[in-house]
């Protein structure tokens, strides 16, 4: 029988950080806004499932992956891995063990003067994984070909490599401690398209081999959809709704998930949507809305949505924050669509 314990479980987390403040601030005594990056965040994630983090830039999600991570601790609520808090049990070393990250950007995630061998080699070493020499080199090796590269590449470094192939080292490297979730930031997004979709295979390959769970970050709903089987929406610092992947698609229940899926460029001219642009810009972060978050932008809010911050509740099987999820469920049209579109 399964385990129900679900293997990352993170309960009400929130992160701030204290913005920089001018010289004529701090001699008036004034003390320096607080900017909310991840408010109140609730979700779980079971072994093996891949969880997609999606929203607009500066909504919270790398901040949410680096609180998830141990990069970043939350100043409340808790992360639970496996039922026991992440931050009381165990040491540093296991913590990083349990869960590791990928980042965006695989030009500056490897050191440039390690040879692949030397990097590989010496997460093995700190973490006393292989003790002997050889049976390092033999993991390495192994390390290598598991993301789809040759063992005699291992003794080059990394400007000699493309793109993709530093992703599939830097994948490698988070694979060598064995880790049972894996936080990937963005992780195909500084690809080409072509790279983009052999990194994304490579994900799933190794989530059904190896069973690992993902917390899949990025900005691109139709690679979000294809990897993960839930998908969590990010606004502002929160968790506006989660539902599987097919009933986000399918039948939204924010506003915010409705307008993001619209403006989803269709490629066949027989099926494309009227699409519906998101009004406004984005609240400052420093002070958002009293009401719902996405108040200041949306075209169904009306005075409790600007004076009530929504709670999460659950609607047709959707966790959401919105006081009109039922009306947008109901909606066939994109928000704001001229009458008589398709």
């Amino acid at each position: 029988m399964s385990d129900p314990t679900p293997i990352l479980e993170l309960k009400r987390l929130s992160k701030s950080f204290r913005s920089s403040q001018s010289v004529l601030g701090r001699l008036r005594g004034h003390r320096a806004p607080v900017l909310r990056a991840v408010r109140e965040v609730s979700l779980t994630l079971n072994s093996g499932e891949t969880l997609g983090i999606v929203g607009e830039s500066g909504c919270g999600k790398s901040t949410l992956g680096r609180c998830v991570t141990g990069l970043y601790e939350p100043d409340e609520g808790h992360v639970l891995y496996a039922g026991r808090p992440f931050f009381e049990s165990g040491t540093r070393f296991e913590r990083s063990r349990a869960i590791q990250m990928i980042f965006q950007d695989p030009y500056s995630s490897l050191n440039p003067r390690m040879t692949l061998a030397q990097a590989l080699d010496e997460v093995l070493f700190v973490h006393g994984l292989r003790k002997g020499a050889g049976e390092r080199n033999d993991r390495v090796d192994e390390l290598l070909l598991t993301v789809g590269l040759s063992p005699t590449l291992k003794h080059r470094l990394p400007h000699a490599f493309s793109g993709g192939q530093r992703q599939r080292v830097s994948i490698a490297r988070a694979l060598a401690v064995e880790p049972r979730i894996i936080v990937a930031d963005e992780p195909v997004s500084a690809l080409d398209a072509s790279v983009q979709a052999q990194i994304i295979n490579l994900f799933v390959e190794l989530r059904d081999r190896l069973g690992i769970a993902y917390l899949f970050i990025a900005h691109d709903l139709n690679v979000v959809r294809y990897v993960s089987r839930r998908i969590a929406v990010m606004y502002l610092g929160q968790i506006v709704e989660i539902a599987d992947a097919d009933a986000i698609f399918d039948r939204p229940c924010h506003p915010y998930t409705k307008a993001l899926l619209s403006a989803i460029p269709q490629a066949d001219p027989e099926h494309r949507r009227t699409t519906a642009s998101i009004e406004g810009d984005l609240p400052d972060p420093l002070s958002p809305p009293a009401g719902c978050s996405f108040s200041t932008r949306c075209p169904l809010a009306n005075e409790t949505c600007r004076s009530v911050p929504p709670p999460s509740r659950m609607v047709e099987g959707h966790v959401v924050r919105c006081h009109r999820a039922e009306e947008v469920a109901a909606m066939s049209e994109p928000l704001g669509a001229p009458s008589g579109s398709r």
